[in-house]
């Protein structure tokens, strides 16, 4: 489930296991000569931030960059209320507000004197995203997706496969002639419990 109460278990996966898969992302930018990389994560998007940085966000959109030799940014366009959430639920340490990400990211790449940048799936960005920053000064390279997989991941989809499984089975056969609104909410309290 994309909502609810997200919480970092670091015995279930530790930090270690996302600088692994960072450095896979460096390795990928020393490759192509590219001073960083952008991934674009929103509430249906959000695999490839989350696998990298542990980072799914509710509602909203963001753009993890992955430099070659610096910690990763977060530019986000949530309230900064909830950047101490992002923080403790992520590996994520550098988290600016974005109302509009383009110009944020053409500010972050004249920090640090970049002028070309890898995004992940350039062809997939939202409309407005695309166009702002194929607009501006960034020579930008697409970079093709990046595996989702390791055996941790695997085995996360494994247990929640587990617990989804064990759920539906209780709850569809006491549903049955039920009304869907009931079952619905059954549903969600188990999976947000379990």
């Amino acid at each position: 489930m994309k909502r609810g109460l997200i919480v970092w278990d670091k015995s279930e996966i530790s930090p270690d296991v996302f600088a692994h898969r960072l450095e896979d992302v460096r390795r990928t930018l020393a490759k192509r000569g590219l001073p960083a990389a952008v991934v674009y994560s929103d509430l249906w998007r959000s695999n490839h931030a989350r696998f990298l940085s542990n980072y799914m966000p509710y509602f909203n959109r963001g753009l993890l960059i992955v430099p070659l030799e610096q910690a990763p940014t977060l530019l986000c366009g949530l309230s900064p209320r909830v950047y101490g959430w992002i923080r403790s639920v992520t590996t994520i340490d550098d988290v600016r507000p974005a109302k509009n990400f383009a110009p944020s990211l053409f500010d972050l790449a004249a920090e640090r004197h970049w002028s070309r940048i890898g995004i992940y799936d350039k062809e997939q960005l939202p409309y407005d995203i695309y166009h702002g920053i194929h607009k501006g000064p960034l020579d930008v390279v697409n970079i093709e997706s990046m595996p989702l997989e390791d055996e941790i991941e695997i085995s996360m989809r494994r247990k929640a496969l587990g617990i989804s499984k064990d759920i539906l089975e209780d709850e569809i056969l006491g549903g049955l002639g039920g009304v869907d609104y009931e079952l619905v909410g059954r549903l969600e309290r188990r999976f947000r419990k379990a």
